[in-house]
């Protein structure tokens, strides 16, 4: 029997993105056929940064275009902004998984199980931009989602935070709009893809709400005065609208959610 953490390494180090998805369900199925644990003592490993593409130009986020989603460009733009992100949830969920030790079996479990989900998200989109004719890394890109990693490495309550409970969670907010507009444009490739994101998207959330909550109270600590508290220490805003019947499935309380609204 091999260890989970390894196993997570592995994937988070490889570079080619098909070579990347294919680890990562492996090491999900690995898990569930019961080949894979948890293992404390493993080697840890620097991984930053994470394997991706050679060729995929990373700038400021003020440096990526925005184009209107009425033209075929746009569309393309929008659709591989989607892809960078899902790329860099597999990288999120398998860091995880290696990452963070002397946690219950389940979370590996639960983090290689996003990561393979991830991957299965960003199949669908580089499909969609093999549609048109481009491929992952064609365009600009920016590197926030990795940099919350490296701001939350120290702490896994702290990453299940930040992470899925408030970037992953805005992805429930913003989702709706992209698939209404690209409806609009009558992308419905694009669309049914993006459902299915939203759908698995939940289920991340969620995910992370339950070991933040796990990891509050080993620690004896309220969660909701502590997410707030979080958000205040890294200067991370949380705006509404919010998907409220999303969030909610997501983990969310509705009396946290009236507090976030209300700032």
């Amino acid at each position: 029997m091999h260890d989970v953490h390894s196993a997570a390494l592995a994937a988070l180090r490889a570079c080619d993105p098909e070579a990347k998805c294919a680890a990562a369900a492996a090491a999900h199925a690995d898990w569930c056929a019961g080949r894979l644990a948890a293992d404390a003592a493993a080697p840890l490993a620097a991984v930053d940064p994470p394997g991706r593409p050679a060729r995929l130009q990373l700038v400021p986020p003020r440096a990526v275009p925005r184009r209107s989603l009425a033209a075929p460009a746009g569309r393309l733009a929008l659709i591989h902004a989607v892809a960078h992100i899902e790329f860099n949830a597999i990288n999120l969920a398998l860091d995880a998984a290696h990452r963070f030790r002397g946690l219950p079996a389940a979370f590996y479990g639960d983090w290689l199980r996003v990561a393979a989900e991830e991957a299965a998200h960003f199949a669908l989109l580089r499909a969609r931009l093999a549609a048109h004719g481009a491929d992952y890394g064609d365009l600009p890109a920016h590197d926030g989602l990795w940099e919350a990693a490296r701001r939350t490495a120290h702490d896994p309550l702290v990453r299940m935070a930040l992470v899925p409970r408030v970037l992953e969670a805005r992805g429930l907010d913003v989702t709706p709009g992209m698939i209404e507009r690209l409806d609009q444009a009558g992308d419905v490739d694009t669309v049914a893809a993006l459902r299915v994101i939203l759908r698995d998207e939940v289920g991340h959330v969620a995910i992370g709400s339950h070991w933040f909550a796990y990891l509050c109270a080993q620690r004896g600590l309220e969660p909701q005065a502590t997410f707030r508290a979080l958000l205040r220490e890294y200067r991370t805003a949380v705006h509404p609208p919010f998907n409220v019947a999303a969030r909610l499935a997501g983990g969310f309380s509705a009396e946290e959610l009236d507090a976030l609204a209300a700032g």
